[in-house]
């Protein structure tokens, strides 16, 4: 035989139905042909300096950020019709309070199941059921506004909703990390604060002229929407991360209590923000400030209810463009000082244009914090844990929004909503104050880029 020495026993390039013998090489990879997934998930090349568009250059992002600023444009224009439609058919500050609490409270007992499916369960799925069963509730508000149903089953179908909510939430928020690579996380949680804004500014707005025009129409609006984010969610394909099934138990439950607690960071700025945003929001007052204080109707409402979503906006597009903040912790404690300074004025003013800027500056500095706060969770989070910790956080941070809104009704049926918003700024400046003598880790914590599992800190050490 005239085999090749190369290849002693293979049959001659000449022999007839068999293709011609390679050697093999070591720097060709396994398979030309990549998968669905891998052109799906593909990184873009890097580009020198800061890449402001990193994180949009990526195709699963771009799908998933789209999903998502529909499914929020949906949720701010129902959040106008509850508000305006409650408080038109009961005419008491306290009946806006019950609306935060009857949400809170299935945030408050089921974030933490939540998260524990999160991490035990396919996240994209369990994201895909949330926004239909939300889809869904939203569809029986609808009707029980056309029909006048009682405010007892208003109430009862809001309760249901915010279940479907809990439920998807810490997957939801876990699903990023398996969108985009870690070093481009940041930019990713900035753009995805710079998407939230931008619904939080198109769905008050809309939201005004809904409800002026018909008020039902807005909670099918947001049926739509959450539709069309399960729709962008069916699409969606993720990298694939590995994870240990763990079965339930109480153990498991409240090991991302026992991880924010251990992690001083963390804990510092999830609380400054919980305690923030509970005394210091006004949003839930808004229907009594544009009717009887601004006197500006519905229309005015739904730009009131935009102008914090107009700050972030434009904070968030500058953050962008930013390279990460090198004085992370310092940034989050003044901008949380500076909400509570522009709440403190917003509740003084009786003009709609300081009011306007009032709540606008409050938005350019919730966004910081929010930037912050939520590239911190995430990246100091190894990925079998982040489902757990983001319920943690949506325990500290959904709840302190709806109990915010309890409390503002409480306050404000008994000293009036005046009184409610300037004792919530004086409150939020104490909070900060607290927050900068207790957490020094906080305060002293520098580059967002540099953030980490604390493992993995010990790796490179």
């Amino acid at each position: 035989m005239n085999a090749s020495p190369a290849d002693p026993g293979r049959p001659s390039d000449s022999e007839p139905g068999r293709p011609a013998y390679e050697s093999p090489d070591p720097e060709r990879p396994a398979s030309s042909a990549p998968t669905e997934t891998d052109l799906e998930q593909e990184i873009p090349p890097a580009r020198p300096g800061h890449d402001p568009y990193a994180a949009l250059r990526l195709p699963g992002y771009r799908l998933y950020a789209l999903g998502w600023l529909f499914g929020v444009v949906g949720h701010q224009i129902q959040g106008v019709a509850v508000g305006w439609e409650v408080y038109q058919r009961t005419g008491e500050a306290l009946s806006l309070g019950y609306v935060g609490a009857i949400q809170a409270i299935p945030l408050i007992l089921l974030a933490l199941p939540a998260g524990h499916l999160a991490d035990t369960m396919d996240r994209r799925k369990l994201t895909l059921v949330s926004a239909l069963l939300s889809a869904g509730f939203s569809l029986g508000l609808a009707g029980c506004s056309y029909y006048q149903g009682s405010i007892r089953l208003f109430y009862l179908l809001l309760f249901f909703g915010a279940i479907a909510t809990t439920l998807g939430r810490p997957a939801r928020q876990a699903l990023l990390p398996q969108i985009v690579p870690p070093h481009l996380f940041a930019n990713a949680a900035t753009w995805n604060s710079s998407l939230f804004q931008v619904a939080s500014v198109t769905g008050p707005a809309l939201g005004g002229v809904v409800v002026a025009f018909h008020v039902p129409l807005a909670y099918l609006l947001d049926a739509a929407c959450m539709l069309l984010f399960a729709l962008m969610l069916f699409f969606l394909r993720l990298r694939h991360t590995p994870r240990e099934a763990q079965p339930a138990s109480l153990q498991s439950l409240l090991a991302g209590v026992r991880f924010v607690f251990r992690s001083r960071v963390m804990l510092g700025a999830i609380s400054l923000d919980l305690f923030a945003v509970l005394l210091g929001g006004a949003t839930y007052l808004l229907p009594i400030f544009a009717k009887d204080i601004l006197h500006v109707g519905p229309a005015g409402f739904g730009w009131l209810r935009a102008a914090p979503a107009l700050g972030a906006l434009a904070t968030a597009m500058i953050l962008a463009h930013l390279p990460p903040m090198k004085h992370a912790g310092r940034a989050m404690l003044l901008a949380v000082a500076g909400f509570g300074v522009a709440t403190l004025l917003f509740g003084l003013s009786r003009s709609f244009m300081l009011s306007f800027a009032m709540l606008f500056l409050t938005g350019v500095m919730d966004n910081i914090s929010v930037v912050v706060r939520h590239t911190l969770v995430q990246l100091l989070t190894p990925d079998p844990m982040r489902g757990r910790v983001s319920a943690v956080n949506s325990v500290f941070i959904g709840a302190s929004n709806e109990l915010g809104g309890f409390e503002s009704g409480v306050t404000a049926a008994v000293l009036g909503p005046v009184g409610s918003v300037v004792l919530g700024g004086f409150g939020t400046l104490a909070v900060v104050g607290a927050s900068a003598i207790l957490c020094p880790q906080l305060r002293n914590f520098g580059c967002l880029q540099d953030a980490r599992p604390e493992e993995e800190q010990q790796d490179t050490r």
